[in-house]
């Protein structure tokens, strides 16, 4: 997608968000500035979300190097870079409503998984302050972090369907309730995923929990289909790969928690837009399949 398309797709969304938004404020007790801005909303959102379409590893040089020097064109009122950082919160609300409209449509096949996002070094823990009582220590397969966890949810095509962020000591299975709530059919998890009680409850909301089982446990009996699905569960491996290391969700640089979450937002948004997402190819595959009588 080229910044232009970046530009009007945000643009479009904030002419129908804004009324409400701006409703809302009126409506709240919390005195409101209404001087407008000399770069609008939609500008700071595109701003923000084609950051981590750029593959730049920081913002500050991406905004000093890339943006003040090749987008003036685009952006004839492009304020300080300090200035701008001030003015990251004020599109938090608008990047959390955006990302769900941009969510992909259940299939009937779905896999679930979490990962980590560290807010510092291991060796810093002790004194970090920014996320202090809202970031937790948290284990994974690889070491122990501190900061919080990215719950999500994809389809077969490689969709984001939900999304969840908690803090990085909550067990996995807490929020899958609350994630597959418009979902139906079959939900791919790994063995941390593992409950009876959680699978009883998901099959009320017709939802289906397959997971492997572990080492120590009986075997069960379990459909073809599925076991060959449950294999292709890496898929989503993958999507956690290109939202680290190409949509740039984690790094332990974060000043605030509010500028945390405005550029994990953004950066979920940015993987939303990719024309290319890892897919188990299902489409591709009915389109190839002969017809017979």
């Amino acid at each position: 997608m080229s910044l232009l398309e970046l530009f009007c797709a945000v643009d479009d969304f904030w002419k129908a968000f804004e009324p409400g938004w701006r409703k809302r404020q009126l409506a709240s007790d919390e005195r409101q500035r209404e001087r407008a801005g000399e770069l609008s909303e939609s500008e700071r959102m595109t701003i923000v979300i084609h950051f981590h379409q750029a593959r730049y590893r920081d913002f500050k040089t991406y905004y000093t190097q890339h943006v003040q020097v090749f987008l003036r064109a685009e952006f004839p009122k492009l304020v300080s870079y300090g200035r701008f950082i001030q003015l990251l919160p004020s599109i938090l609300e608008a990047l959390s409503v955006y990302l769900r409209t941009c969510f992909g449509t259940c299939t009937g096949i779905s896999f679930i998984d979490s990962t980590a996002i560290a807010v510092c070094d291991n060796r810093r823990i002790h004194t970090h302050k920014v996320f202090q009582g809202l970031a937790a220590r948290g284990k994974t397969s690889m070491d122990w972090f501190f900061g919080f966890k990215l719950h999500f949810v994809i389809n077969d095509r490689g969709e984001l369907l939900a999304v969840r962020v908690t803090p990085g000591n909550v067990d996995d299975r807490k929020p899958v309730v609350a994630l597959v709530k418009r979902l139906f059919g079959k939900l791919f998890g790994d063995k941390g995923y593992l409950s009876k009680p959680l699978q009883t409850q998901l099959r009320t909301q017709g939802v289906e929990l397959i997971t492997k089982l572990k080492s120590n446990m009986k075997n069960q009996l379990m459909r073809l289909s599925d076991k060959l699905l449950l294999r292709k569960r890496a898929v989503i491996e993958s999507v956690i790969d290109q939202l680290k290391n190409i949509s740039q969700i984690e790094h332990t640089r974060h000043r605030s928690p509010t500028h945390c979450m405005v550029h994990l937002l953004a950066g979920l948004l940015a993987y939303c837009f990719q024309s290319k997402k890892p897919s188990l190819g299902f489409d591709a595959a009915l389109v190839l399949e002969p017809a017979y009588p």
